[in-house]
């Protein structure tokens, strides 16, 4: 797929992983490397540049060498938070965000959550599979940010509930061979990815 060069990628690395047993979800080993790396390469054909969302200490990422970018809001308020940041930081008109924990993203992200809000005449998109919204893999308009940061600061924590105040349309994905959107959240969805890479279900 072509480069969109009007767009930015933010990987959103900035979750406390409670359900992995604290730490840097994304900094964990998958495939011999950490899963951050496998979003990474997943995600940086498509964008004109990447960045990462996360709060705390960044030289623990310095070994990819990006810009990371924290949380402007205090106390962790969510994911809504991290896109905030994405959107106010982002140095192209849109910025597409992805999860630090979806490390089999597909290759024509960007162009397809273009193509739909375009057809949608909406300004936001997000991705499905399985008839299931994934709002964190999103695409956001940076002129909204003064919209987000007002309402998460109203105290708005769902990026659903203010996707569809904005209007958002949602790009379909199969789940065969595979959801691309698999989330390694636990030891055992961790496990579950390790697996699936081995077994060559994952499209290159």
């Amino acid at each position: 797929m072509p480069v969109r060069n009007d767009t930015f990628g933010v990987v959103l690395a900035g979750g406390l992983a409670r359900r992995m047993g604290g730490g840097d979800k994304p900094l964990r080993p998958l495939g011999g490397k950490p899963m951050l790396e496998h979003v990474l390469a997943r995600l940086a054909p498509q964008v004109s540049g990447v960045a990462l969302n996360a709060n705390g200490d960044p030289a623990r990422f310095a070994m990819l060498g990006l810009p990371v970018w924290p949380d402007t809001l205090p106390d962790h308020p969510g994911p809504l938070a991290g896109i905030l940041a994405a959107m106010e930081n982002s140095p192209a008109e849109w910025v597409v965000t992805v999860p630090g924990d979806s490390p089999f993203l597909p290759s024509d992200l960007v162009a397809r959550l273009h193509a739909a809000r375009e057809m949608a005449r909406v300004p936001l998109a997000c991705a499905a599979s399985g008839g299931w919204a994934h709002p964190p893999v999103g695409l956001w308009r940076r002129d909204l940010a003064p919209a987000l940061r007002a309402a998460v600061e109203a105290g708005e924590r769902k990026i659903d509930r203010w996707t569809a105040r904005i209007g958002v349309a949602e790009a379909e994905w199969p789940t065969e061979p595979l959801d691309p959107f698999f989330n390694a959240n636990t030891p055992e969805e961790l496990a579950e990815a390790e697996k699936l890479l081995r077994s060559g279900a994952v499209p290159p």
